[in-house]
């Protein structure tokens, strides 16, 4: 076997601009799928970063009904709880979750004023003290909500750097008094994300589903909830997952034990359910999963043609070397050394066009990637199947050619000129 791929080497370096030409079609078959291999899985991971964001993975459990999420501006559901302290404890002891945290929310129409310049188009929070950590916020300027401010409902404020533009237009807002809800509160602090996270918008669909229309957010204690809209609420909870793959179950868990404290039950038109962006982005990815592989088996016909190109230069070859077979023949060779030879070859041929295909398709990748802004996902499992898989095409069609040299009768091979 060794003999047989050191001889088939020595060919193919005899031959190199025959073997390139014979190697093309491998190579453009391999480097084309692996650059839209690495292409829709550059995509897909791009579709779950979009909707997830930065990577705090937190997710959201709000009350819906009928699958829709309940809007609080339109009335309280009748007989639904707050949530209680042992169902945050029986949230927080889940697996793979964090931290947890309760929160109410709002969307802002004008609600929020300073001076004559009000807040639109942005949201309005009241958040209990983990609420913060689970979102990966941290304070920029000023100071976070104290103990004291939970417990004494202190009118105190928090705006996110959006709403301090909005608002403030570049003035320091630590200090200073807004209104929500005709309420005067005391901002104490501004707070941005950890890791702050843009989408990659492309098209004007990328726009409509990931960029983000909130002009700020304006948080306060929840103990003041009560304050601005004069009534009790139950609240929605926030659970950060320990990874991205987990945030669909801890969501769903989180729900049950939430549901459980409901009197409707679990047949009620009322139930708490997680936002699954993991989901959500499956969704979208399965949208476009019939044209990848169309692509795929397109590609995946030039792979064809390279095969039939090899087995073409095979029959060549076993034509060039006719005397050498038929002497082979002669000297006691068996139909299997033969045929061995000859399927070695071919393979090794296809070999290295699979080898050469995978690099060139990397660097296709990179390039597709610098384009369209898509991150590279090169698998090595898929660029490992590809050269096998073009090394099993050089068997396949490499078979004919053997099977010719190794029927071929030894006294007319050696007549041959």
């Amino acid at each position: 076997m060794l003999e047989n791929i050191r001889l088939a080497f020595v060919g193919v370096w005899t031959h190199k601009m025959r073997s390139c030409l014979t190697m093309l079609g491998i190579i453009i078959g391999i480097a084309s799928i692996i650059a839209i291999s690495s292409t829709i899985m550059g995509t897909n991971e791009q579709i779950k970063q979009n909707l997830i964001g930065a990577g705090n993975n937190a997710v959201e459990i709000q009350l819906h009904q009928n699958d829709y999420p309940i809007d609080m501006e339109g009335g309280v559901p009748q007989g639904i709880p707050t949530v209680s302290q042992q169902a945050m404890e029986e949230i927080a002891a889940l697996d793979n979750v964090e931290a947890a945290a309760q929160f109410y929310k709002r969307n802002i129409y004008s609600s929020v004023f300073y001076g004559a310049t009000s807040l639109s188009n942005g949201y309005l929070y009241g958040i209990d003290s983990n609420y913060l950590g689970v979102y990966g916020y941290q304070i920029r300027q000023g100071r976070g909500f104290s103990e004291a401010d939970e417990k004494g409902a202190h009118k105190v404020a928090l705006l996110d750097k959006d709403a301090a533009d909005a608002l403030f237009l570049g003035e320091n807002p630590v200090g200073k008094t807004v209104e929500i809800q005709s309420e005067p509160y005391v901002i104490i602090g501004v707070v941005t994300q950890s890791s702050e996270f843009q989408p990659v918008i492309n098209t004007p669909e990328d726009y409509y589903n990931y960029m983000k229309t909130s002009n700020g957010k304006v948080f306060v204690p929840m103990a003041t909830w009560p304050v601005i809209y004069q009534y009790d609420e139950p609240q929605s909870v926030a659970v950060r997952a320990s990874s991205t793959e987990a945030m669909s179950t801890v969501g769903k868990q989180a729900a049950d034990v939430l549901n459980s404290y409901l009197q409707t039950g679990s047949e009620g038109p009322i139930l708490y359910k997680g936002e699954d962006l993991l989901e959500q982005a499956k969704e979208m990815q399965d949208l476009s999963k019939s044209t990848n592989q169309q692509l795929i088996w397109i590609a995946s016909i030039s792979l064809l043609v390279g095969g039939i190109g090899v087995m073409n230069i095979m029959l060549v070859s076993v034509t060039e070397r006719t005397r050498e077979i038929g002497l082979k023949k002669a000297l006691g060779a068996r139909k299997g050394i033969i045929s061995g030879q000859f399927l070695t070859e071919a393979a090794v041929l296809t070999f290295l066009g699979g080898l050469v295909g995978v690099i060139s398709g990397i660097i296709l990748a990179v390039v597709i990637s610098k384009i369209s802004l898509v991150p590279i996902a090169i698998s090595a499992p898929t660029a490992l199947i590809a050269v096998a898989f073009s090394v099993i095409i050089g068997l396949i069609f490499g078979i004919v050619p053997a099977m010719k040299a190794a029927n071929l009768n030894p006294i007319e091979a050696l007549r041959r000129e």
